[in-house]
């Protein structure tokens, strides 16, 4: 009998190295020790109940953003997951409806072979605080060290018949246009 839901995948963290070297490219002015400590936080995506089709994905730092202001946080995880597979990153509903806080591509896609990247599969998440026109809207939000920025899902997906790709993945982010 087959297990329901498939698992597909695991969490893991990147090395230490190409987590401060990516904090350092993408939150300037953290020194070594704040970049350490923040890896020593990094929590494992986990479901919160049994029903819940996302991981809550956490940051490992803590940030501040005032309306129309966006921030991409390093969060120090990788995935490997099985070939057909892929993980979408998507806005935690409470963030979206509360705060009108939005990922900036509004859901990100991390493919199987994101994995085995230059830069080891290192997840990062560009959140934006929108503009909210009522008045009763937030203008400035702060997220502590800890706290789930954002979900992603497992979901299979399929290809063409004719479908020719066989080329390898070496880059990182944003590689695969090249």
């Amino acid at each position: 009998m087959n297990e329901f839901p498939p698992r597909v995948a695991k969490f893991e963290k990147v090395s230490l190295s190409q987590f401060v070297r990516d904090a350092k490219k993408q939150l300037p002015g953290l020194s070594d020790r704040e970049i350490e400590e923040a890896y020593d936080r990094i929590v494992l995506p986990a479901r919160a109940t049994a029903g819940s089709s996302g991981y809550d994905i956490r940051t490992p730092f803590s940030f501040s953003l005032s309306a129309g202001e966006e921030i991409t946080v390093p969060t120090g995880l990788r995935c490997r997951m099985a070939e057909g597979w892929c993980l979408l990153l998507m806005p935690r509903s409470g963030l979206g409806f509360r705060l009108y806080t939005r990922l900036a591509n509004t859901v990100g896609n991390i493919d199987s072979d994101y994995y085995h990247a230059d830069n080891e599969g290192h997840i990062a998440v560009k959140f934006r605080l929108e503009l909210k026109e009522a008045p009763d809207g937030p203008t400035a939000y702060s997220f502590s060290a800890g706290s789930a920025v954002c979900q992603g899902v497992f979901v299979p997906f399929g290809i063409t018949e004719d479908d020719a790709a066989e080329a390898k993945r070496t880059g990182g982010f944003g590689s695969t246009g090249k």
